[in-house]
């Protein structure tokens, strides 16, 4: 089963430093869990700053600077997995850098058919 591992932090919680560092142990860990064939795609977002939410409302798109929610944490980044439970996938959530610093959202997947592979 997939499982989206959605990370929220304060994007200013981190130094320069040591978001490289995050970044650095996250690709370690991706490879890691790609050994055991439980990986399928991770990638950090670029700040709240450079969001742009879409609301299509009568037929016509309104668009707002920033996220969608004013919050103490944004999403700053996210893991796509394979897992054979929520166990697992709470378990390879637990070892998220940002797991430390943040929130990890575990969510499962909806297989739609139809969608380009």
């Amino acid at each position: 089963m997939k499982y989206v591992l959605l990370i929220y932090m304060d994007e200013n919680a981190l130094s320069d430093i040591e978001r490289e560092q995050c970044y650095a142990e996250s690709a370690q860990f991706a490879q890691q869990i790609h050994a055991k064939g439980q990986y399928l795609a991770t990638a950090p977002l670029h700040s709240v700053a450079t969001a742009t939410s879409v609301r299509v409302r009568d037929g016509k798109p309104f668009l707002t600077d920033g996220p969608f929610a004013e919050t103490r944490e944004q999403l700053g980044g996210f893991f796509l997995i394979n897992a054979q439970d929520l166990d697992e996938a709470i378990a390879i959530a637990a070892q998220l850098p940002g797991a430390r610093v943040g929130t990890v959202e575990v969510r499962s997947v909806i297989e739609v058919a139809g969608l380009p592979q």
